[in-house]
């Protein structure tokens, strides 16, 4: 079962550590319908979308066609939550 995009939207925003606030603050989108879309009660918008990947365009693939292109650039936050875990424990390979 595909997760709806105000799932994904969180987990991005997770990923990158972000509060909704400063989430928000970044990406343009009111903090009311960030937490709405999050929680499935507001239907996520194209607007609300073209937001997030404005300022997280290595998301755009798995976001819009639940797909990652790792030698494109293009992942998912569970990569990045895994890169980061990598980065902290010094096992990364970059």
């Amino acid at each position: 079962m595909s997760k709806s995009d105000g799932e994904k939207i969180r987990e991005i925003r997770e990923a990158e550590g972000m509060g909704r606030q400063e989430f928000a603050d970044l990406t343009g989108i009111k903090k009311q319908t960030l937490i709405s879309t999050e929680q499935g009660r507001m239907a996520c918008s194209l607007k609300t979308v073209k937001q997030v990947l404005a300022v997280f365009p290595h998301y755009t693939m798995w976001l819009m066609h639940d797909q990652v292109i790792e030698d494109a650039g293009q992942i998912s936050p569970a990569i990045e939550e895994k890169r980061k875990e990598l980065k902290q424990t010094g096992t990364d390979t970059e």
